[in-house]
């Protein structure tokens, strides 16, 4: 007789406490090895993001008649000239913003010192220095020059970005034979992929040009009220859109606080209005047109989101 051996069960035999730590556990170092990663996985995630757009181009020219790769060097060229210009708008402005800072803040917080004086005249007990501490109302100042400086220190990685985009783009336009070779009947698995793809282009085309349209507005309407840097609030508002929901709130909260410490209180209430009368327009008239159906995403997932992939990288 042989003594029977143990043998675990199989994962879809285990209880379901077990499945959930497992789960978690998996969960746990797939998020550590992100963390690890970022210096590899950030470039790369931009590179599909900039070959997913690229693809919509140089499909058409080559619908056009124009080579394959003649098709991928114009449009990668096209790529690399925007991204001369993101570079150039952000080392040309981040400096001096970044110096402008510290002023900036000295004078909100005495903006919001009679504030604080009037709360301890009604009876209220409050501790002015932590308060102010607490505040700190350049937070938001410099998470946004951290925000750009992060983007340009990944589009230092240009060079390892641009081959990504290469390989992925000449990939591309291969990847229709290589389905068809890959299954006995292609027909049906290339109608779902090409469904698939030309959903998410589509999709991301429209939100650049949504993007770029809100960007534009934005930078010329704070332009007008002659708030600093409008530039920068321009690009910020262009990449913060692609954020559903919230990123059009975040990108309206510093050059309200540029505003008020500039001019007072009523030319934050004008920036305000005019973020919101851009947004109302683009997000809630041409996009959902252009698009013709609306998302309908929760903002609390996007919240979260934001959250946790802002702390992953």
């Amino acid at each position: 007789m042989h003594k029977q051996q143990n043998v675990p069960p199989p994962i879809s035999t285990q209880p379901p406490t077990g499945r959930f730590l497992l789960t978690a556990a998996a969960f746990v170092i797939v998020v550590a090895g992100m963390r690890a990663a970022e210096p590899i996985l950030v470039p790369l995630i931009v590179s599909v993001f900039l070959a997913m757009i690229s693809t919509s181009p140089v499909f058409w020219l080559r619908q056009k008649g124009i080579p394959s790769p003649l098709a991928v060097f114009g449009v990668v060229l096209g790529v690399l000239s925007v991204g001369f210009v993101f570079i150039l708008i952000i080392g040309t402005s981040l400096d001096d913003f970044s110096k402008a800072i510290p002023r900036y803040q000295t004078r909100l917080t005495q903006e919001i010192e009679p504030m604080i004086l009037w709360i301890q005249e009604l009876g209220f007990q409050l501790d002015k220095g932590m308060l102010l501490k607490s505040i700190d109302p350049g937070a938001s100042m410099r998470l946004v020059a951290k925000m750009l400086s992060g983007l340009g220190n990944i589009l230092t990685n240009s060079f390892l970005i641009l081959l990504t985009v290469i390989f992925i783009l000449f990939e591309a336009s291969s990847f229709q034979k290589k389905v068809g070779t890959a299954f006995g009947d292609p027909k049906s698995t290339l109608s779902h992929v090409n469904k698939i793809t030309n959903a998410v282009n589509n999709y991301l085309a429209i939100k650049t040009v949504v993007s770029l349209g809100t960007g534009v507005i934005v930078a010329m309407w704070v332009w007008a009220l002659g708030i600093d840097f409008p530039v920068i609030w321009g690009l910020l508002a262009f990449l913060l859109n692609f954020i559903p929901n919230l990123g059009s709130i975040i990108a309206a909260v510093p050059p309200m606080l540029l505003g008020y410490i500039q001019f007072g209180i009523g030319r934050m209430l004008l920036v305000a209005t005019g973020y919101v009368a851009v947004n109302l327009i683009f997000g809630n008239v041409v996009e959902p047109k252009l698009m013709g159906r609306k998302l309908g995403l929760s903002t609390l997932v996007v919240f979260l989101s934001l959250v946790f992939w802002g702390w992953v990288w």
